[in-house]
């Protein structure tokens, strides 16, 4: 994934010089975590989907207790035991131990229950964001928009090429009093 990210900063950069040589190339740059941070339904989807996990991990716990009660009541009764019973005792673990193995991927696996909620709850809201940066992207005349939180490494970002205001105008996010609207900033540098 890193080599990913360094294979497209390169092949960027290799796109982009002789553009700069023009002057014909503008950059942005956004902060997501902070936009979506300030947007209500993303805070919904956020609790909706910890209320999953809780749920599922309480379960997953049950089942654990479960299991670990099987495994001292075994240790207690194994001297006791015939082989016969010693193996259906086993397999009874075993079962018990697979069935809850089964139950944390079907829940929190890859594939699980918690990625599709993710997705089906999540994904919108980041197609919304996508949406208004492309909006943003098209009204100013920008050849790129940078996600400060996304990982792409930014040594220094000049503040008069953040767009995260303009993006939460964009999705009519109501700004904090010490925040500065997009267009006062505008007509400041007037």
């Amino acid at each position: 994934m890193i080599r990913m990210k360094q294979y497209l900063v390169c092949l960027m950069c290799i796109i982009t010089i002789p553009l700069f040589s023009q002057g014909r190339v503008s950059f942005a740059y956004i902060d997501s975590d902070y936009i979506l941070g300030r947007m209500p339904e993303f805070k919904s989807a956020q609790t909706q989907l910890e209320d999953f996990a809780v749920k599922w991990e309480s379960e997953a716990q049950k089942m654990q207790n479960q299991l670990t009660q099987m495994e001292k009541d075994y240790q207690a009764e194994e001297i006791l035991l015939t082989s016969d019973q010693k193996k259906q005792k086993k397999d009874a673990l075993g079962l018990q131990e697979n069935e809850l193995v089964k139950y944390r991927e079907d829940k929190f696996g890859s594939n699980g229950s918690l990625f599709k909620k993710r997705e089906e709850l999540i994904k919108p809201i980041q197609d919304k964001l996508f949406e208004a940066v492309q909006s943003v992207a098209k009204k100013e005349a920008l050849d790129f928009i940078f996600d400060k939180a996304s990982g792409v490494q930014m040594l220094y970002a000049n503040p008069k090429f953040d767009k995260t205001f303009e993006v939460m105008e964009e999705l009519s996010i109501p700004l904090n009093d010490t925040e500065t609207s997009p267009k006062s900033k505008n007509n400041e540098k007037k």
